[in-house]
């Protein structure tokens, strides 16, 4: 078994289960998380360097430059988390942000959870909330006992602006034609692993045999 530094990307659309896959691998493998996101964010509170050249975008609700994120990236892996076995998670978008991380950082591999449009749009279309609580009910899944109402007060159910069926379309068509390219990069470097399925269930079995394959797991394969 490898005992080299372990280092994967995990890729997904929106609303594949990438969360929780990302939670198990974590959790099963002994991995550091590393959300794109979330270190822009620490970046921007802790007013580092970086996070000050960030925050003029954030603020305003722009997408922060390539190079700016990259740059960022980069500093992280191989400062706060150079000698840490992770699982990048939002990162690369681009054909240029992965060219960057391929050629200063060894990658394990490269996940990608390859779930139907038709299985996401089913499964995002289907939430609907009661504001006030927080509450959330599923069409399918968890439906509540009287069609569009709240189970507690009777109060109408919504739908939240990112859960309707044209953002949803529209999301995901982004999301293809931003993934395509990257899908592509990787699979010629050899290092792309895609699992299909529809459930995260389902899915999750032969994630866990094939990260069996380069890293030991700390803990025995389970469903929950």
């Amino acid at each position: 078994m490898a005992t080299k530094v372990f280092r994967a990307v995990i890729m997904g659309p929106p609303g594949s289960g990438k969360g929780t896959i990302s939670e198990w691998i974590v959790r099963d493998f002994a991995l550091k998380y590393l959300s794109c996101g979330e270190l822009m964010r620490q970046n921007v509170r802790n007013k580092t360097p970086l996070g000050l050249e960030m925050a003029p975008y954030m603020e305003k609700g722009n997408l922060v430059p390539d190079e700016v994120v990259t740059k960022l990236i980069l500093h992280e892996v191989n400062n706060t988390y150079k000698n840490d076995h992770w699982l990048l998670d939002g990162f690369p978008r681009t054909v240029p942000q992965a060219e960057a991380l391929y050629q200063d950082t060894a990658l394990s591999c490269v996940l990608n959870l390859a779930v139907p449009e038709e299985e996401i749009t089913k499964r995002i279309e289907g939430r609907w909330i009661h504001a006030a609580s927080g509450r959330t009910y599923h069409t399918e899944f968890n439906p509540p006992k009287v069609p569009f109402k709240d189970d507690v007060t009777g109060e109408p159910l919504e739908q939240r602006a990112d859960d309707k069926p044209a953002t949803v379309r529209a999301r995901l068509a982004t999301y293809r034609a931003q993934t395509e390219p990257l899908l592509a990069y990787y699979d010629k470097k050899g290092i792309l692993h895609e699992f299909h399925g529809t459930k995260s269930k389902e899915i999750w079995p032969h994630v866990y045999k094939y990260l069996s394959s380069l890293r030991k797991p700390v803990r025995a394969l389970s469903i929950d």
